[in-house]
C-alpha cells in the first residue's frame, strides 16, 4: 500500500513540474537613440550652473534622458563627441520678417538656412506678407523636407487706412477691428502684430482689447498719440523696439502725447521722429521706474533690437560693402536695402549725431528694465528692408549688444532662450535642456557665460532631433551661397 502512495505522490509532482513555465532568462535591451550627445558641459540656462559630463539622448525630436556620463554603452544612429564642449537650449530670435511678396518667397526660403547654421532654431515672425508660404515652410520642416527653425507667426499686421506696409490689415472702427482679429484667428496666427504707420491710438486700444477676447497675444508698434501706460492696462503683451519705452520715460508723456493728438487735425501731424528730440530733452529717471514697475506688474516684454539703432545709427559711415555675410544675402534682397542707405547717407550732421546719442540712450534701459522685471526678448529685426540685419548672424551681434548695454551673459542667454518661450506660452515642452523637451540644442566649443561671444563657436545644431555638425552646416551654407 506504502508503494503505491509514493508511486503516486511521485506521479503527481512530475505533472507539477511539467506544467510548470520555464524560467524566462532576463535581457536588457538597449534602446536605439536618433542622437546621443557624450561627456558635454550643459549650460543651464535659468540657473547659470554647469552641469559636466552629461549624456543627452535624444528620439523623435524630443530629450529622452539627460544624466551623467558613467557607461559607454548608447545605442544611437547618431553619436555627437561633447567633450570639452557646452551644451544650451537652440537660440530664438523674437523679431524677424519674411515679406516682399511673391517675387521675394524664395530669397526669404533661403534665409531659413542662415538661421540654423547660426544656432537659431526658433524664430518670431512680426508680420509680413508670405503667410501662406510660411505655414507651408513649417509643414515641410515638420515633414522632414526642409531644414530651418520653428516659425512663430503673427501673419499680416494690422495698421490704420493706407498702412505702410503691404498686406496689412487695414481697420479704424470697432466692426473692422473684429473683422481683423477674427480673420488672424482663423488663420491661426500665433500673435497678434499691430504697426504704427496710420492706425489711430483708439485703434490700437481697441485692437489690444479685441485681441485679448479673442486670447491672442499683442505685441507691437505704437502711435505716438497713445501712452504706454494705456497699452499695457489694456493687456499689450511686449512692445517692440525702444521708441515706445522712451516716450514712456519723459517727465512731459503727457503733454507731448496731447500735442501728438491735436496735431492730427492738422496738415502737419507730429509722429515719432519728430517728438523723440522731445523726449529726450524730458527723460525722468522716476517716470523712467514708474513705467518699468508697471511693465514688470503686467508682465509686458520688450524687445530692444539695439544691433539693429546701432547699424542704421552708423549708416553714414559704413555701406557694408565688405560684409562676407552679404554672399549669402539674395541680391533681390539685398536690392531692398538701397532705401535706408540712401536716407541714412542723406541725413544732415546734426540729424546724425542726434541718431547716435539717441541709440546712447537706449542702451542705458536695458539694465534698468532688467532690474526692475520687465522681461527682455532677444530679437534682431532681420528681414527684407532691413539694411544689413542678417539672418542668423544680427541675432548672435543682438546678444553681444545687451551684454554691452550692461545685461550679463546668462541674461542675454535667457533672453534668446526661455523668456522667448515664456512669452510664447510654450515653456513647458522647449528652450532648457531636460527630459521631455523638443531637441532644439546649440554646441559650442567654448563658455558662453564667460564670454558671450562664444555663441559663435558652433560644433553642432540639433534641431527637431535631428544633429548638424559644423561640417553640415558649412555645406548648407554653400548651397545657399550667391554665385
Amino acid at each position: 500500500m506504502r508503494f503505491f502512495q509514493l508511486l503516486f505522490g511521485l506521479s503527481v509532482a512530475a505533472l507539477l513540474t511539467g506544467c510548470a513555465r520555464p524560467a524566462k532568462v532576463q535581457t536588457t535591451k538597449l534602446p536605439i537613440y536618433d542622437v546621443v550627445i557624450n561627456h558635454v558641459t550643459i549650460v543651464d540656462v535659468v540657473t547659470g550652473q554647469l552641469l559636466p559630463n552629461q549624456v543627452v539622448s535624444i528620439l523623435k525630436g524630443k530629450i529622452i534622458k539627460v544624466e551623467p556620463a558613467d557607461r559607454d554603452s548608447y545605442a544611437a544612429k547618431q553619436y555627437v563627441n561633447g567633450n570639452g564642449r557646452y551644451l544650451i537650449p537652440g537660440l530664438w530670435d523674437m523679431h524677424v520678417h519674411f515679406r516682399g511678396g511673391d517675387t521675394l518667397m524664395a530669397a526669404n526660403r533661403k534665409s531659413l538656412t542662415l538661421f540654423l547654421a547660426h544656432g537659431i532654431t526658433t524664430v518670431r515672425d512680426a508680420g509680413g506678407d508670405l503667410t501662406s508660404s510660411i505655414f507651408q515652410w513649417r509643414r515641410d520642416m515638420d515633414a522632414g523636407k526642409l531644414a530651418g527653425p520653428r516659425i512663430f507667426t503673427s501673419g499680416p499686421k494690422i495698421d490704420g487706412p493706407q498702412a505702410y506696409w503691404p498686406g496689412s490689415l487695414e481697420v479704424e472702427t470697432v466692426p473692422q477691428i473684429r473683422k481683423a482679429v477674427d480673420s488672424l484667428k482663423r488663420l491661426q496666427v500665433d500673435y497678434v502684430k499691430i504697426y504704427d504707420s496710420k492706425i489711430s491710438g483708439q485703434a490700437f486700444l481697441n485692437t489690444i482689447s479685441q485681441a485679448q477676447r479673442r486670447g491672442l497675444r499683442t505685441t507691437g508698434h505704437m502711435p505716438y498719440s497713445v501712452t504706454l501706460g494705456e497699452a499695457v492696462k489694456r493687456g499689450l503683451d511686449a512692445t517692440e523696439h525702444l521708441y515706445y519705452v522712451f516716450k514712456a520715460c519723459s517727465s512731459k508723456e503727457d503733454s507731448l502725447t496731447a500735442l501728438v493728438r491735436n496735431s492730427l487735425q492738422t496738415p502737419k501731424p507730429l509722429g515719432l521722429f519728430a517728438m523723440l528730440p522731445a523726449v529726450y530733452d524730458t527723460y525722468s529717471p522716476e517716470a523712467a521706474d514708474r513705467i518699468f514697475k508697471l511693465m514688470a506688474k503686467h508682465k509686458t516684454a520688450v524687445v530692444p533690437t539695439l544691433h539693429i539703432g546701432k547699424t542704421l545709427s552708423e549708416l553714414a559711415e559704413n555701406n557694408h560693402a565688405q560684409d562676407t555675410m552679404r554672399a549669402y544675402i539674395d541680391p533681390r534682397i539685398q536690392a531692398t536695402y538701397t532705401r535706408r542707405l540712401a536716407s541714412a547717407q542723406q541725413q544732415s550732421p546734426a540729424a546724425r549725431a542726434f541718431s547716435q546719442k539717441l541709440e546712447a540712450k537706449f542702451y542705458t534701459l536695458v539694465p534698468l528694465m532688467q532690474a526692475a522685471g520687465v522681461p527682455i526678448l532677444a530679437g534682431s529685426d532681420s528681414g527684407p528692408f532691413n539694411s544689413f540685419i542678417y539672418p542668423g548672424a544680427s541675432l548672435q551681434d543682438e546678444l553681444q549688444e545687451l551684454v554691452r548695454a550692461g545685461l550679463t551673459p546668462l541674461q542675454a542667454l535667457q533672453a534668446a532662450t526661455i523668456n522667448g518661450a515664456k512669452f510664447m506660452g510654450v515653456a513647458d515642452r522647449t528652450a532648457t535642456i531636460a527630459p521631455g523637451k523638443d531637441a532644439d540644442l546649440l554646441l559650442l566649443t567654448a563658455n558662453p557665460l564667460e564670454n558671450i561671444a562664444n555663441i559663435k563657436h558652433i560644433d553642432a545644431v540639433v534641431s527637431r532631433g535631428k544633429a548638424y555638425p559644423a561640417a553640415a552646416l558649412t555645406n548648407m551654407l554653400r548651397a545657399v551661397k550667391n554665385p
